[in-house]
């Protein structure tokens, strides 16, 4: 077998042979590669003329701090069974290629959801939360919150729904800037109902997004893929309508980007072990640009700090000394030759941008060295929000 790789982005008879390898190397249809290609950047390599290898790519801003940050966010990666664990790694070769291309056209992030941390680790990325999807009784969501006094409306198209989505994510560190093509390709994906929940006469204050499926054996299952509630009240009244569903289902799903990380369920439940939680692969963010990423960010405008720090080069192999200015809601990362008072690998770095650190004590125990006070102050300026992905690709 010859060694020589080359890249190319993928044109339709490209896309068409990528299709099919993605089919061999999953072992079923991999539907987003036609669904989505008009709106990705998907890189090939080839070997002799044929496809051994391929991927997607979106740019999509991310919201980090309240400001939308260029992200590349990669899907679909999938390389030959022949050529897995050969000697060029060709599956990191084709991360790399399919980075240049994304960093070529603006991102300084990049985003996956990935079943191997390890191998992704390795390339620089980091989980900055725990991801969990959960299953609860439907008999124990009705039974432990209230219905309220909301109106709840059927239907599929509501232009308000898009934006009440933009603008709740503006609360967490990490949910994408969905573009206008996102609610249709899940809808067509997932064949999914939407319900609205209001006061009367007043706007949206809640949505939810779900999929009644069939069991292999007998029943429905009830898969909640979006969870979206301006407020407590809102959620109780969500979360007993799901709960109405117990004549037709036993048990409640909710996919692990559809409930944000508030520990509404533990608190509410009236038994203890109701909900049982699934540990899921998570997502995992890679820094690309420091100093962009840093500037493009948002900040707490109340906060005023220099923490002169150092960061780990992409190989890891060395530090760059940096010294990190945050004022009025802005902030900048210019090199410096100061002795640093924190250090970061570069995907502690990246855990730390997306808020994963919510104390300087977490920090500490996953390997940031500092001061106590400079890890506070440092942990101080990501952590007004947390940590969530709502959003699938």
């Amino acid at each position: 077998m010859g060694y020589s790789v080359t890249f190319a982005q993928a044109d339709e008879a490209l896309l068409e042979e990528f299709d099919a390898l993605a089919e061999r190397s999953y072992g079923h249809r991999v539907e987003d590669i036609m669904l989505l290609h008009r709106y990705a950047d998907t890189r090939v390599a080839l070997r002799d003329g044929r496809i051994v290898a391929g991927g997607m790519g979106f740019l999509i801003p991310q919201i980090f701090g309240g400001q939308p940050v260029p992200s590349a966010c990669l899907g679909s990666e999938c390389v030959a069974p022949e050529e897995r664990g050969g000697v060029q790694f060709l599956a990191i070769r084709m991360v790399a290629e399919r980075i240049r291309a994304m960093r070529e056209r603006g991102a300084v992030l990049a985003t996956i959801w990935t079943s191997s941390n390890g191998y992704a680790r390795r390339l620089g990325w980091e989980a900055p939360a725990q991801v969990f999807a959960w299953s609860v009784p439907a008999d124990e969501l009705k039974r432990s919150f209230e219905r309220g006094d909301l109106d709840i409306t059927h239907g599929d198209k509501h232009d308000d729904i898009d934006q009440f989505q933009r603008d709740l994510a503006m609360h967490w560190n990490g949910p994408l800037s969905r573009p206008a093509w996102w609610s249709s390709w899940q809808q067509e994906k997932h064949s999914l109902t939407t319900y609205r929940f209001s006061r009367k006469g007043q706007p949206l204050s809640g949505f939810l997004a779900l999929a009644l499926k069939r069991r292999e054996q007998h029943g429905s299952e009830l898969v909640v893929q979006e969870f979206w509630a301006g407020d407590r009240e809102t959620a109780s009244a969500m979360l007993f309508f799901l709960g109405g569903h117990n004549s037709t289902v036993d048990s409640v799903k909710f996919e692990r980007t559809s409930l944000p990380p508030y520990p509404i369920l533990q608190h509410n439940l009236h038994r203890n072990g109701a909900a049982v939680a699934h540990a899921k692969p998570g997502w995992m963010i890679r820094i690309l640009d420091l100093q962009e990423a840093v500037r493009l960010r948002g900040w707490p405008a109340e906060l005023d700090a220099t923490v002169p720090i150092e960061v780990g080069t992409e190989s890891g192999n060395s530090y760059d000394r940096f010294v990190l200015r945050i004022s009025s809601g802005a902030a900048e990362l210019s090199p410096s030759r100061v002795a640093s008072k924190v250090t970061l690998t570069r995907r502690q770095f990246a855990a730390w941008y997306a808020g994963g650190y919510r104390t300087a004590t977490s920090a500490r125990l996953s390997g940031v060295r500092g001061t106590p006070e400079m890890l506070s102050l440092l942990v101080q300026a990501t952590a007004d929000r947390e940590p969530w992905m709502p959003d699938h690709f």
